[in-house]
């Protein structure tokens, strides 16, 4: 039996009184039980986190009307579905055997989610709406169905079932509920009201939290995944990704956070042609109801995730790149409070990026502007000190009769002009400015060399194989850059070697069959001391796994093995 609600029941407070006012004149038995209905509507009114306010809506309803099961579906924002079902009296074990809650997409719940009025049964399985149960699902036949109304709108349904004893659901219960379920309706409204300042609270505080790690000066790529882990977590999401352009098009995975190895992530492009990517780098945001399912998402990893946001990193008319917060298979999809605030923090984050951006030009610029100067010093007065000491020994060598000192003195003006030699290097990379720095990988490992031979007094042999300028990604070649200074550097201040050699192999196979770049940096020093410092070989292998590579040590190029080879690979 379908009870009509009554017509003046739009505002909530309204239809409390309404709904009290209808108790009076009735029996005395209904009278009685008021004490129990105020007593029901203090506890509901109790406490402000949503989810417990739920839990105690429905204990406290199966309370005052006497039933073993209460439960309250919440009807999703497009008011098709439901977007959770909050359920009392039943127990774990068995909502395990239940498996997954009802969507509201059918039956008996569905059609008081497109017709919310309350609902009395002496039978539910007998009414015509009824589509059966699940397995495993307890038996129930007695039935009371009353919508909760928040600010006048529909927030969901308030269910009873089992009434104890054996007996149906009478009148009286139907206007306890009605009252409690009008209650319910403010309870909830401050509870939601609650939450939603809690969540901008957690969103400006996440906004706060990445503004000040891109801004204190650190590297780069740990800002970006700073920007991934707070994403992730206010979004509660399965994983938070940016994704920055890519220098063949697209957009490339730059940073990652999530449960899983990130390896086969990392470095992904999403292709141009792909209309996200399209839409994204036009500045407009992207949400998915199922990523496994959307045939826009045209990447492998897109068949883990489920609801997805796909946001642009813009600020002043400049796409940076893009923020993802995908959940897992079969989680809630994102409401619109969410996505707004995720578009916000997206917005700040860009901002961020371009304000940590214009701070390191700032440094960079000093920094150059610092390189000049030593540059000018070193070339005004060094050398020309150098220069004049190397005149006045060679004077003073024309001079001796000594031939021990003649020869004494000829060396030490060889090792002058040597010095003055490593100088003129150290000033040339000085000098090299933003401008000039190369865009290729190959003139950049050569950069690298030429810079390590100032510290070395040798320049390290060299070798290319393949195609390293066209195939090497620009993640992977940062990497790779970053793995040779480390390598150089290992080789310069530990290894005591007088030759080096330098190979970057851009043809090779990786053991699980992938094309793969692999740099090898062989000396003949005094090899790696057993129960020395391994920081250094740390550092090269944390690269090569966040990349999905690897990176390892052998023998050197001296005579019996004698120094280190350092291995390190990772994919194209």
């Amino acid at each position: 039996m379908t009870v009509p609600e009554p017509k003046d029941a739009k505002d909530p407070l309204e239809a409390a009184t309404v709904a009290t006012r209808s108790l009076q004149g009735l029996s005395t038995e209904l009278t009685a039980r008021v004490p129990q209905l105020l007593e029901a509507m203090r506890s509901v009114g109790t406490g402000l986190e949503l989810h417990s306010t739920l839990d105690r809506i429905c204990e406290t309803a199966a309370e005052l009307a006497g039933a073993r099961y209460a439960a309250i579906g919440v009807v999703d924002e497009e008011g098709r579905g439901l977007s959770d079902f909050v359920t009392y009296g039943v127990g774990a074990e068995t909502a395990r055997r239940i498996g997954r809650r009802p969507d509201g997409h059918r039956g008996l719940l569905g059609a008081l989610i497109h017709d919310p009025a309350p609902v009395r049964l002496a039978d539910l399985t007998s009414d015509p709406r009824f589509a059966g149960f699940p397995a495993g699902h307890p038996p129930m036949r007695t039935f009371l169905g009353v919508p909760i109304r928040v600010q006048g709108e529909i927030f969901g349904n308030l269910y009873l079932a089992e009434k104890n004893g054996g007996g149906e659901f009478n009148d009286y219960d139907l206007h306890m509920v009605r009252v409690l379920a009008t209650e319910a309706g403010i309870a909830i409204g401050n509870a939601r009201l609650y939450e939603a300042a809690r969540q901008r609270e957690r969103w400006i505080d996440g906004s706060v939290a990445v503004t000040t790690a891109l801004l204190s000066g650190g590297d780069a790529d740990d800002a970006l995944t700073v920007v991934a882990e707070q994403a992730r977590r206010l979004a509660d999401s399965a994983a938070g990704i940016v994704l920055l352009p890519a220098r063949e098009g697209g957009l490339e995975i730059a940073a990652v956070a999530c449960d899983r190895p990130i390896g086969t992530l990392l470095g992904t492009v999403v292709p141009a042609e792909s209309p996200l990517v399209v839409k994204l780098l036009a500045g407009e945001a992207v949400f998915v109801v199922d990523a496994a399912a959307d045939p826009r998402m045209i990447t492998g990893f897109a068949e883990r995730y489920g609801p997805s946001m796909m946001l642009p990193l813009h600020s002043g008319g400049r796409v940076l790149g893009a923020l993802a917060t995908p959940r897992a298979r079969g989680a809630r999809p994102f409401s619109e409070a969410e996505r707004t605030l995720a578009t916000q923090f997206a917005s700040q984050a860009a901002l961020a990026l371009i304000m940590a951006e214009a701070q390191r030009d700032r440094e960079r610029l000093a920094v150059y502007e610092d390189r000049d100067r030593i540059a000018r010093d070193l070339h005004d007065l060094v050398i020309q000190r150098l220069f004049a000491t190397g005149m006045m020994l060679e004077g003073a060598q024309r001079k001796s009769l000594v031939p021990a000192v003649q020869d004494g003195v000829g060396k030490a003006v060889d090792e002058l002009d040597v010095t003055i030699q490593e100088i003129r290097t150290a000033i040339f990379a000085l000098q090299q400015g933003p401008a000039e720095a190369p865009s290729g990988l190959r003139t950049r490992v050569l950069r690298e060399i030429n810079m390590a031979a100032v510290p070395l007094g040798f320049t390290p042999g060299h070798r290319f194989n393949g195609p390293v300028d066209t195939v090497v990604g620009e993640l992977t070649g940062k990497n790779l850059i970053a793995a040779l200074r480390e390598a150089l550097s290992n080789a310069f201040r530990h290894a005591g070697a007088s030759r080096i050699d330098v190979v970057v192999d851009a043809t090779v196979k990786l053991p699980d069959g992938c094309d793969g770049v692999r740099l090898t940096v062989a000396d003949d020093g005094v090899g790696i001391p057993d129960g020395g410092r391994r920081s250094g070989l740390r550092n090269l292998a944390r690269r090569a796994e966040s990349l999905g590579g690897s990176s390892a040590c052998g023998p050197g190029i001296g005579a019996d093995g004698q120094g280190t080879t350092v291995r390190w690979e990772a994919p194209l």
